[in-house]
């Protein structure tokens, strides 16, 4: 849903009204409003530049809007200050941004447990949920490499698992399939959409990659900002 069609239902996963953000004097987005309904996986497409990632990280409460309000699982972001919007994507939200973004010094198997060692789970356990997570994506033997033993698509699967080891209510992926081979990347959609169509949670997903955008539910399309064209899928 976009335009004036949002509602301010707490259980509405994300909406976003009027939100506008400019880097320097180069406008990204211009007063997009949009909604993400539960259990809805809606892929934001459009060309290189149009504001797919800034969008992602406004929705996601990585990057807090120049103008326009974002509420994410019923929490005004406004509301919140940096360390509360941390604890709330650590809790309920799962993340995954290009290239991964493991922490270099750490196993992938504590990477992955991070978000739950974080949260003050026992290290054994969280670790043993860390296994069980890696080997959901194909990862079982690498849980003692670091990340900088890993081909990218490795990483971004490893990513992937990290994102999904809390049961997020929802997820945010940014390209999530662009460096993975055909076969991996359609087994990575499928563990993101088993959130969606499994779990009940939501999706969004920003992606260049056709057959990706084609799984959602919408599509939402930006050019210059703005948003171009709405999809409903299916």
């Amino acid at each position: 849903m976009t335009g004036n069609t949002t509602r301010t239902d707490a259980t509405i996963p994300l909406t976003l009204r009027g939100v506008g953000h400019a880097y320097a004097r180069t406008p990204a987005l211009r007063q997009v409003s949009l909604q993400v309904e539960p259990g809805e996986v809606v892929a934001i497409t459009g060309p290189s530049g149009c504001g797919k990632s800034t969008l992602l990280h406004v929705a996601a409460g990585l990057l807090l809007p120049q103008t326009g309000d974002v509420t994410l699982l019923g929490r005004d972001l406004r509301a919140l200050d940096e360390p509360g919007r941390a604890v709330l994507r650590r809790r309920e939200v799962g993340i995954v941004l290009q290239y991964g973004q493991l922490v270099p010094d750490m196993t992938l198997e504590d990477n992955v447990a991070l978000p739950l060692l974080l949260e003050g789970g026992e290290v054994a356990a969280s670790r043993t949920a860390a296994r069980a997570a890696l080997a959901t994506v194909g990862l079982e033997q690498a849980g003692l490499a670091v990340p900088q033993e890993l081909s990218g698509g490795e990483a971004q699967r490893a990513a992937v698992a990290r994102a999904l080891i809390t049961s997020p209510r929802i997820v945010f992926a940014d390209e999530p399939v662009a460096s993975l081979d055909p076969v991996t990347g359609q087994d990575v959609l499928d563990l993101l959409l088993t959130v969606a169509r499994r779990d009940g949670g939501a999706v969004v997903l920003v992606t260049h990659d056709n057959t990706a955008a084609a799984r959602a539910d919408r599509e939402i399309r930006l050019r210059g900002g703005n948003v171009e064209r709405e999809s409903v899928l299916r």
